[in-house]
């Protein structure tokens, strides 16, 4: 959510910031909300000054004997039109209020210029991806083929985009919670926490995902209490601080946690709808900071290596990206994607996102500190996956696939599982 003070200013430039993502700002609506918001406060307060003078002018009457029955009448109707400027005062504040929470985060200018995933700007490579001597097959193969997957059974438990995960594979998704967990808070200096999977719509909206993309989330009622499934761990961990001012001697704050993600993915249909890259329900690794606002750059430098850490752990090979400001996520002012290779697409596939959100959900879940003077002041939150645990089973897979049928997994993986290899049978292989 953005100040409208902050928008109004001529410097933020906030037309020509957003016009970069393809939003057309209304900068004329957000103006006379304000206005009217500020000329209608105003004048409840000139009143007010009024009211307290005719208050001390019938208490001086009545105590002179005088007849106080005009005065009385004149200051109910000073205060009938306080009540009214008011009222229209908490309607334009609404008006403006839900303006605000529809307007997305205005793009650093170091966001790349573009619309799409074809203008990321690439930063750098890790590893190089593998040669066969065979064609690969893709992770859906290769997890029924060993047993490890079952597609049908999770189709027939919830519908489609819904996968079952047994024996070996259940182990594998196990193992790799376990390890980015170890990883982030034990080299990393995160914070773990267990946190609800059902949330309530301030909670939601505090990070941007109501009122906005309310078709995306899966929502339930019970017992007359809305709740509804959190899409990543990202919403609980940063509303942990909502409306609560954190001593800037705490900043920055550093919040982990894996959870169930649940998605309606509406809007796409047809994208991804085999194997495990886009799925109703899936776990991962979430990575929070809250921190200065003049911080949060560097923040996400670090939060960037966190992320690649694991991916490097696993020996995973993959790519840096700078999103395009059009392609950004509604509370992002700049993100970069890391991609990992899939070797049977041949391309490299999204596998996170660490994304600058500056203010944007600290206003809207009201997170605030205060600086040196005592003074209120918002702070910056950044958010990334570090990482999902069903896309890197499938990168795991495809990039550990053997010419026999088997899987050779990454030796960090060993300690977790106690096995470096999973058979053609689907079975544990205890050596290399």
């Amino acid at each position: 959510m953005h100040d409208a003070r902050t928008l109004i200013d001529a410097r933020t430039q906030a037309i020509r910031r957003l016009a970069r993502r393809g939003y057309s700002l209304d900068l004329t609506r957000v103006e006379s909300l304000q206005a009217l918001a500020l000329k209608r406060t105003g004048a409840a307060d000139e009143l007010r000054v009024t009211a307290k003078q005719l208050a001390d002018e019938v208490r001086r009457a009545a105590g002179a004997g005088e007849d106080v029955t005009e005065a009385k009448l004149r200051a109910r109707q000073v205060k009938d039109e306080i009540r009214r400027l008011e009222t229209e005062r908490d309607q334009v504040r609404d008006e403006l209020r839900e303006l605000l929470f529809s307007i997305p985060n205005l793009p650093l200018d170091t966001s790349p210029d573009g619309d799409s995933g074809e203008f990321a700007v690439e930063v750098r490579r890790v590893g190089t991806p593998q040669t066969f001597s065979f064609e690969p097959k893709d992770h859906v193969t290769l997890g029924e083929e060993l047993g490890i997957l079952d597609i049908s059974r999770g189709v027939k438990l919830s519908g489609p985009r819904f996968v079952v995960a047994r024996g070996v594979g259940a182990a594998l998704e196990r193992a790799l919670a376990s390890l980015f967990l170890c990883l982030h808070t034990t080299r990393h200096g995160y914070v773990e926490f267990s946190v609800p999977f059902l949330v309530n719509r301030r909670t939601m909206t505090g990070t941007g995902q109501l009122p906005k993309f309310a078709d995306d989330l899966f929502a339930t009622a019970v017992a007359h209490r809305e709740l509804f499934l959190i899409p990543t761990a990202e919403v609980p961990l940063t509303n942990l601080y909502a409306d609560e001012i954190v001593p800037a001697g705490e900043l920055p704050l550093a919040l982990t946690a894996h959870t169930p993600c649940f998605r309606s993915e509406a809007g796409s249909y047809g994208r991804d709808t085999r194997g495990l890259i886009r799925l109703h329900q899936f776990s991962k690794v979430e990575l929070v900071r809250i921190c200065e606002v003049d911080q949060s750059v560097g923040e996400m430098e670090a939060m960037l290596t966190h992320a690649e850490a694991c991916l490097k752990e696993l020996g995973l090979v993959y790519r840096v990206v700078k999103l395009a400001a059009g392609d950004l996520g509604f509370a992002a002012q700049f993100t970069y994607d890391i991609e990992v290779w899939l070797p049977s697409q041949h391309r490299y596939r999204e596998i996170s996102s660490v994304s600058d959100c500056g203010t944007f959900q600290s206003r809207r879940a009201n997170i605030r500190t205060r600086d040196s003077e005592g003074r209120r002041r918002p702070v910056a939150t950044i958010n990334g996956s570090g990482l999902p645990i069903g896309r890197t089973v499938a990168a795991l897979l495809e990039q550990g696939q053997q010419q026999d049928g088997s899987v050779l997994l990454p030796e960090a993986l060993h300690p977790y599982l106690g096995f470096r290899r999973i058979s053609p049978e689907g079975k544990p292989v205890a050596g290399s």
